[in-house]
């Protein structure tokens, strides 16, 4: 299982990036992710979410949890990314990537 508990800032201009390595440690591991994750990544660094209907606007098949968690599809359903937010600080916490097996083991609303 992986877990990463990263921090991410959101900016309406991103000047400093701090969870590309996160995802970078997925993709390395599995490689047909990597365009995925980096679109996924850019997309979270431009966009001014404030809430998850914003979200969902950017991501339809993205799930909204409790807790402030959103479960975002990569690569089509084989991986799944669970990200903690909190909108009015603008900040993005990764709190799960794995495969679509793993994500089936774990409870996405309390990671």
């Amino acid at each position: 299982m992986r877990i990463f508990s990263t921090f991410v800032r959101l900016f309406s201009e991103m000047e400093r990036i701090f969870a590309k390595s996160t995802l970078r440690q997925f993709w390395i591991q599995f490689p047909d992710s990597e365009q995925f994750l980096k679109t996924w990544y850019e997309t979270a660094m431009n966009s001014d979410w404030k809430s998850p209907a914003d979200v969902k606007l950017s991501y339809a098949s993205a799930s909204i949890l409790k807790n402030s968690r959103i479960v975002f599809n990569i690569r089509g359903n084989s991986y799944r990314l669970i990200a903690k937010f909190n909108f009015e600080k603008q900040w993005l916490f990764i709190r799960f990537i794995g495969t679509h097996a793993e994500y089936d083991k774990i409870d996405a609303n309390s990671i």
